[in-house]
C-alpha cells in the first residue's frame, strides 16, 4: 500500500488509505457471509452469530503511533498500525472459533500474516480472543493493492466481557485500581467456565440427536421396513 500512496499529498493519501481499508472490509465481510451461508447449507448450522466491522478513528491511530514511539505520518500509519480495518466475528462456542479460523486460512486470495491466540494464551487482564491479521488484494482500475485487515474471533461471552472491560478501563484511561483489575480477571475466569460448560452441553445435545438419528434411520433395510410397519400399526390404533 505504501507504494500506492507515493503520488498523493497527505490529504489525498488519507482519503485513499480510508478508501482502501473500507474496500478491504467489504471484501472480507462478503467472504465471511458466504462461508457462513455455505456452512448453513451443508451442516444446517451457522457458526457466526454476528459480524461487526469498523475503521479505526484518526485520533486512535495517532495515539497508537505515539504510544509505540512512531512519528505521525500516513506511511507509519500503514506500516505500523495493523488494526485500522477490523472485523469481529461473534460465535456461539469456542469450537466455532478454530473452525472459522481454519476456513479463513484456506481462502486462496487471503494471505494470513500473523495469528495471536489469546484463548490458549490469555492476556494478563483475562482478555480472550483469536486474532488473525490478513492481507486482502484490492483490485483497482490500474493496480492491485494488498490491504491489511485484523479479524477477531470470539464467543458471545468473551465479547460481553471484553466490551465491558474496555468501557471500564476507558473511564480510568488505562489506570484502573488494582481491586477492579482483580475483579475483572475473576469475571473473565467465570466467562471461560461458562463457555466450557455451554460447549459441553452443546456436544451432549448433539450426541443425543445423533443417537436418535441412528435409531430413526437404521442402515439395515429390513429393520427400516419393520419400523415403518410398526409406525403404520401404531397410527391405525
Amino acid at each position: 500500500m505504501e507504494a500506492a500512496l507515493k503520488n498523493y499529498d497527505d490529504v489525498d493519501s488519507w482519503k485513499t488509505v480510508i478508501f482502501l481499508y473500507n474496500a478491504a472490509l467489504k471484501e472480507v465481510g462478503t467472504k465471511l457471509e458466504i462461508l457462513n451461508d455455505e456452512f448453513q447449507h451443508v451442516h444446517r448450522y451457522n457458526p457466526i452469530e454476528h459480524i461487526k466491522t469498523r475503521i479505526k478513528t484518526a485520533e486512535s491511530i495517532v495515539k497508537k503511533l505515539k504510544r509505540n514511539g512512531h512519528e505521525t505520518s500516513i506511511e507509519n500509519m500503514v506500516r505500523y498500525v495493523n488494526d485500522i480495518a477490523g472485523v469481529r466475528l461473534i460465535c456461539s462456542f469456542t469450537s466455532d472459533i478454530y473452525r472459522l479460523a481454519e476456513m479463513i486460512g484456506n481462502q486462496s486470495d487471503l494471505k494470513v500474516l500473523s495469528v495471536k491466540d489469546y484463548i490458549k494464551n490469555p492476556k494478563e487482564s483475562g482478555y480472550k480472543s483469536y486474532h488473525m491479521l490478513v492481507a486482502v488484494p484490492i483490485y483497482l482500475s490500474d493496480s492491485v493493492v494488498d490491504t491489511k485487515v485484523e479479524i477477531q474471533i470470539r464467543t458471545i461471552a468473551m465479547d460481553f466481557w471484553a466490551s465491558l472491560e474496555h468501557k471500564i478501563y476507558y473511564k480510568f484511561e488505562g489506570n484502573a485500581p488494582e481491586y477492579i483489575s482483580r475483579d475483572l480477571k475473576e469475571c473473565a475466569e467465570m466467562v471461560s467456565a461458562l463457555d466450557e460448560r455451554m460447549l459441553s452441553l452443546n456436544e451432549a445435545i448433539q450426541e443425543c440427536l445423533d443417537q436418535q438419528k441412528d435409531f430413526d434411520e437404521p442402515d439395515d433395510p429390513e429393520e427400516a421396513e419393520e419400523r415403518m410397519m410398526l409406525r403404520k400399526e401404531i397410527s391405525l390404533e
